[in-house]
């Protein structure tokens, strides 16, 4: 329970730090910060689910999209929320290709509309 409790204050502490540095004014780097809290925030949410499956569950899932599938089949997200991590998931894979501007431009844009998923999760 404690490595649960430990993973859960990762996620809600990441996604703080998303929230906060949306309010900023945008700006390149902001955008390249944001991106970066984006990856972690993802990181930090999904390892704390995985943790959740198999502790109150019994579920075992390596991956964020096996962990996402099973929160849809024990009716904890909707298939629209659903759509949304698995798409997030993509995205966070995307990152690692921030070097092309139209990658970033687009991941920069839908981080607002994530953040508002995470929080449906994290909090």
């Amino acid at each position: 329970m404690e490595k649960l409790n430990l993973k859960y204050q990762d996620a809600v502490k990441a996604l703080e730090t998303l929230e906060k540095i949306l309010k900023e004014p945008f700006s390149v780097i902001i955008r390249d910060a944001t991106i970066q809290r984006f990856e972690y925030t993802f990181e930090a949410l999904w390892k704390f689910i995985q943790e959740y499956l198999k502790e109150k569950e019994g579920l075992i899932a390596n991956s964020p999209k096996a962990v996402f599938r099973e929160l849809l089949s024990l009716g904890i997200l909707t298939e629209d929320d659903t759509v949304n991590f698995l798409d997030m998931t993509d995205k966070r894979n995307d990152t690692v290709h921030t070097y092309k501007e139209i990658v970033a431009q687009i991941i920069f844009s839908k981080i607002p509309a994530y953040t508002q998923v995470y929080g449906n999760i994290a909090k």
